[in-house]
């Protein structure tokens, strides 16, 4: 199975020490977010988990504490970096601090391991076609040689966002094929292999990839292992990734990003952000009395030994 550790908050930014405990201690709880009362048990060790997965807006907290896990797991890295500054992200290191850091992990755990994500990609008054683009060209100028691909996806205009965001500005049909034009011609200047994440949309014309951010192959790619040929169910609909188990929770980002998905709305994370517990094996306070807790399904996705062929 693959272990999902930045999917529904930054656990590396700002739960670093939880995250590096759970490892250490080789579990961790997650609590179901529709069900408070159950909880699932999955375990950290190199024979339940197939890879895992990071997602985060800074590693700079973790840099310095990465080898141990990488010298027992296969693991992938996602490095959301965008256009936005401090209006949009107020929690996330600007562009510049995050590219440094961006090209320190590259080193640490080898640029196959490592995507960079542009997303989602919106639009304001000051956040402009034009602007995205000026910037994605330079940014692809600098990271193109320390990463394994791009991966982006137009904002989702899901209510919270709305709310959150009043100064989003409606992407059109015409704006989504002008941005995937503008990034699939830099793209293909630098070499570097661009994809779509969740989009619908066809841009193969424009020499951008249709797929999964995290898939079999990527993973087997990036760490030298066979899996075997399953099809990928994805997260949510028009998702294309391999399924994975998430081991954060809801409402504890303290990013703050305005077009935050997995946050009802900022205060709500700084409310809960109280409750964590660095010690606890959940993100979020202790195990209660009342609740259930069952061993999650944790079945390998690798081939057996007698599948890999010899030759």
């Amino acid at each position: 199975m693959i272990i999902n550790t930045g999917g529904r908050t930054d656990t590396v930014q700002y739960y670093t020490k939880w995250l590096l405990k759970r490892f250490a201690e080789g579990y961790a709880y997650s609590r179901n977010p529709l069900f408070p009362n159950k909880v699932t048990r999955y375990e950290l060790t190199p024979d339940t988990v197939d890879c895992v997965q990071f997602c985060s807006k800074n590693y700079e907290p973790i840099l310095g504490e990465l080898q141990p896990i990488l010298r027992r797991f296969p693991t992938y890295f996602h490095y959301t970096i965008t256009a936005y500054g401090k209006d949009v992200e107020p929690g996330v290191p600007d562009i510049e601090r995050s590219m440094d850091t961006l090209k320190r992990l590259s080193a640490i755990v080898g640029k196959q391991r490592l995507a960079w994500r542009y997303d989602p990609v919106l639009l304001t008054k000051k956040y402009t076609v034009h602007r995205h683009l000026e910037t994605f060209a330079y940014m692809v100028g600098e990271l193109t040689p320390y990463i394994d691909r791009c991966i982006f996806s137009f904002v989702e205009m899901y209510k919270k966002v709305e709310r959150n965001m009043p100064e989003l500005i409606l992407l059109t049909e015409a704006d989504k094929e002008e941005l995937a034009h503008g990034f699939g011609t830099i793209a293909g200047r630098a070499g570097l292999y661009l994809q779509t994440c969740g989009n619908n949309g066809d841009y193969s014309a424009f020499g951008i990839h249709a797929s999964g951010c995290m898939t079999l192959d990527m993973i087997g790619q990036a760490n030298g292992i066979e899996f075997r040929p399953l099809k990928h169910k994805g997260m949510r609909q028009g998702c294309h990734c391999i399924e994975s188990r998430d081991i954060g929770a809801y409402d504890t980002c303290l990013n703050g990003c305005k077009y935050c998905y997995a946050n009802k709305r900022p205060e709500k994370a700084l409310e809960n952000y109280k409750y964590h517990d660095p010690d606890s094996p959940l993100l979020l306070g202790h195990l209660k009395e009342t609740d259930v807790v069952q061993q999650g399904a944790q079945k390998s996705f690798r081939k057996k030994v007698e599948e890999i062929s010899l030759w």
